[in-house]
This record gives structure tokens, C-alpha cells and sequence, in this order.
């Protein structure tokens, strides 16, 4: 089982920047066993949850909502099982609770239901 732990969420104002973190951990085996991609879903108040970004766990190739194309880079440190969102010139609309995601083969629908660990999730907003 996937444990992912996030942190670096907070209070911004607008055109400012956060950094969140996601930690990933299994107690036997490598996360690679279960885990082909990670990423990142938001969900604001009254909305439903959406996608914002992912990364391919061996490729590093990154994926990315139109909304944030441009402003949030996704990376990641393998050594560390660690995933990294920047999120740069931020807007009021990024206010949302940020939930780290990992998935197995089906990841690459970029959906919710593709992906099978989550985490508890970091509130950030943005202030105008």
C-alpha cells in the first residue's frame, strides 16, 4: 500500500508562489511496483475535483491542465519517491485543496478514477 504525504500548501497573495511537495512510501517494496505516474488534483469549494498535473515516473514526462500551462512545473526526485509542483503567478481561481495522486497503468486518462493513492491533501489560497 502507497502512503502520500503532502505539504507546502498556505495563504498567497495573487502573482505570488508556493512549492508543494508530495512524499511517497510503501513499507516492502519499492513504489514502482505500483506506481507508473504521480500527480496532483485541486478541488475548490462547491466544485468538483480536477486534474492539474502528472509526471511519468520513469520518463519524467509531464502532463498539465490548459490552466495552469505555463505557470505550475512538476518535477520529481526519484531518489527521494518525491514529487514537486511550483506554482508561479498564482490566481484567486488556484485556491483549492491540492491533493497528491499515483496511479498505475490506466494514469495516463489524466482522471480521478485512474488513480489509486491519494493523499490527505494541502489547502492553498490565494488571495486578490
Amino acid at each position: 500500500q502507497v502512503q502520500l504525504v503532502e505539504s507546502g500548501g498556505g495563504l498567497v497573495q495573487a502573482g505570488g508562489s508556493l512549492r508543494l511537495s508530495c512524499v511517497a512510501s510503501e513499507r516492502t517494496f519499492s513504489i514502482s511496483k505500483y506506481v507508473d505516474a504521480m500527480g496532483w488534483f485541486r478541488q475548490a469549494p462547491g466544485k468538483e475535483r480536477e486534474f492539474v498535473s502528472a509526471i511519468n515516473w520513469s520518463s519524467g514526462a509531464t502532463y498539465s491542465a490548459d490552466s495552469v500551462k505555463g505557470r505550475f512545473t512538476l518535477s520529481r526526485d526519484n531518489a527521494k519517491n518525491t514529487i514537486y509542483l511550483r506554482m508561479d503567478s498564482l490566481k484567486p481561481e488556484d485556491t483549492a485543496v491540492y491533493y497528491c495522486a499515483a496511479g498505475g497503468p490506466r494514469w495516463s486518462l489524466l482522471k480521478e478514477s485512474a488513480f489509486d493513492y491519494w493523499g490527505q491533501g494541502t489547502q492553498v489560497t490565494v488571495s486578490s
